[in-house]
């Protein structure tokens, strides 16, 4: 699996981080709530799937002086961009060039940001959801902040609509932002909040929504003491 987040949106690394806020409603909340989440369970080794720039890891490293955070990114310049960001915290960030779709290794914690709607396929996220189970250690936590979608309209075309009035209100124009939208959608792949629920159900976890700023969406599982099969 290769992914470019400067061919995915268009800009420039350096500019990402400003204009993600422009681009995902409640993005700096949905990151907060997401690294509180990972924090409750107090892990030693957490890993972060598809991790970009490093802001979600930047939030939970601040949350613990204990824990180490592996980023886990097929994206070279995004990694590059994350050890700048996160060189203050030392040897409690290691980096990875892979995809999540690899082996993952034994961890008290898995997250994942704006990362896991490059999974077009449920079948295949469904299956990715095992392997974060097998992964996770006993009291194990998994939180995936991404976006989520209604399946059909009127909702899902009510939710666009509240997705497009924050992008204009960033300055981005009406059409603009349904173009972005158009654009987004080679590559990334938004499901209905309760089909998230269940796949994650389906692959061992007790889950719930914790936080939802349409469409940014906060999912977290927590393990159950049973095996998951494909």
């Amino acid at each position: 699996m290769s992914h470019s987040v400067r061919q995915h949106l268009q800009l420039d690394i350096e500019a990402y981080d400003a204009s993600i806020r422009s681009f995902i409603p409640g993005y700096e909340a949905m990151l907060e709530r997401a690294a509180e989440e990972i924090a409750r369970v107090k892990p030693e080794r957490i890993l972060d799937l598809g991790a970009g720039t490093g802001a979600l890891a930047e939030a939970i490293l601040e949350r613990s002086d204990m824990s180490v955070v592996e980023l886990v990114d097929v994206d070279g310049e995004m990694l590059r961009r994350a050890e700048s960001r996160l060189r203050r915290f030392g040897e409690r960030v290691r980096l990875r060039g892979q995809s999540f779709n690899d082996p993952l290794s034994g961890c008290d914690a898995v997250a994942a940001s704006l990362a896991l709607h490059h999974v077009a396929d449920m079948g295949a996220k469904t299956a990715l959801y095992g392997r974060i189970a097998q992964a996770l250690r006993p009291g194990g936590v998994f939180v995936n902040a991404d976006v989520t979608m209604p399946g059909a309209d009127p909702d899902r075309a009510a939710d666009y609509a509240a997705w497009a009035a924050h992008l204009v209100g960033c300055g981005i124009d009406e059409a603009q932002a349904y173009r972005h939208f158009d654009e987004w959608s080679d590559e990334d792949a938004y499901f209905p909040l309760d089909r998230e629920l269940r796949a994650m159900r389906e692959a061992g976890f007790d889950a719930e929504c914790v936080w939802r700023q349409t469409p940014s969406t906060v999912l977290v599982g927590r393990k159950r003491n049973v095996s998951y099969t494909e």
